[in-house]
């Protein structure tokens, strides 16, 4: 069953008011005395506090899309796998392993690729980082044109937030549909848009680092992933046909992912997000207890003693509402060429999807103006 789907919900708040019910019914026969009546009493009132509470949060994870299956809540487990294994064989020095498992679609973006584009659902396997990644690729409309299986098109990764769900690119951000339009006005060259989530360990959030003694993410990000997807697709074969942006989380790692690594992303937008790798709960101990590695994910640090990297990149923030905005201007006083920096700063705008919306367009225009087939 699905946790974003209504069955869920309408199962669990059936439930809650099954148990509630019974509770009321039921009560005077726990009302004895003695440990067991208590102990039941306690009971049917921690089960109808457990139901109210899952169902609110389903509700809620419903409408923001934080986790849409359950391996991706548990980290148990890799359901839905497709028929078809597509062996890496294109750019020299890809690593034996590396490849696209191509899944049943999930989404659509219209009736004919050759207008609209077309999305698939794959599974990115690593080679080098061990690790493996669900989401989907979205091919423009020029991929299925003539003459477009002659052409290499540039790629654009694009990462959720955490413990986002890489559907919400799709169902809230709509990063396909909007690639669509835009392509289709002209506004935005063909490109391939893959679509991810940074989270690649089950359900515990690395911060797209090679974790000490981890999971190696940054290795997926910066070598598996590419080297997986130009296997597979007519990929742009320079630096300056990749680029990356992100979501919050997403956001940090692809500013991240472009300073330390220039040779594969030429470009990088953040979308809301932040300049250092948090620590907490569900991130564990990133760092191994080394003050370098530490450093090493901390922009700020970067920018302050390594070179500047090759790269451009675009931050967004809002004047009213949005967490980063102290971050983002530090962050734009301190970038030094050959890095360029730009801005997008709404007058107000919250951590959000109808946020996010607003810069999305401008986002993929930004990039697009960057980056060569």
């Amino acid at each position: 069953m699905s946790l974003i789907g209504w069955p869920l919900v309408c199962l669990l708040i059936a439930a809650a008011v099954a148990v509630l019910i019974a509770t009321v019914w039921g009560w005077r026969r726990l009302g004895g005395q003695g440990l067991r009546f208590v102990i039941g009493r306690l009971a049917m009132f921690g089960l109808c506090q457990v139901l109210v509470v899952a169902s609110v949060l389903a509700l809620i994870n419903r409408q923001f899309g934080f986790y849409a299956t359950w391996s991706e809540l548990t980290g148990i487990g890799r359901g839905g796998e497709g028929p078809a294994v597509v062996q890496n064989g294109g750019p020299a020095g890809a690593l034996a392993g590396a490849k696209v498992i191509k899944l049943k679609p999930e989404f659509s973006v219209g009736g004919d690729p050759a207008k609209d584009g077309s999305v698939d659902t794959v599974d990115v396997q690593g080679a080098r980082s061990g690790l493996r990644g669900r989401g989907y690729v979205y091919l423009p409309p020029q991929y299925f044109q003539p003459g477009g299986q002659q052409k290499r098109f540039p790629v654009v990764l694009a990462l959720s937030g955490y413990p986002g769900a890489v559907r919400n690119l799709v169902t809230q951000l709509k990063v396909p549909q909007t690639a669509s339009k835009e392509i289709k006005a002209g506004q935005v060259q063909p490109t391939i848009y893959v679509l991810m989530r940074p989270a690649l360990s089950g359900s515990r959030d690395t911060e797209c680092m090679d974790v000490p003694g981890g999971p190696q993410a940054a290795t997926f990000f910066s070598q598996d992933l590419p080297e997986a997807i130009s296997s597979q697709y007519k990929t742009s074969t320079s630096r300056t046909g990749w680029g990356v942006f992100g979501l919050s989380t997403g956001g940090y790692c692809s500013l991240k992912l472009a300073m330390r690594n220039s040779n594969v992303f030429s470009a990088a937008a953040s979308i809301s997000g932040y300049y250092g790798a948090i620590k907490d709960l569900t991130t564990g101990d990133l760092y191994g207890g080394s003050q370098a590695v530490r450093d090493e994910n901390d922009l700020f640090w970067r920018l302050r003693n390594r070179p500047p990297p090759p790269i451009s990149v675009l931050v967004t923030t809002s004047k009213v509402g949005e967490p980063n905005r102290a971050g983002t201007e530090r962050f734009l006083s301190m970038v030094k060429p050959p890095m360029q920096a730009s801005s997008i700063t709404l007058d107000s705008g919250g951590h959000n999807f109808g946020t996010w919306n607003q810069v999305l367009p401008p986002v993929m225009r930004w990039m697009s103006q960057r980056l060569t087939p």
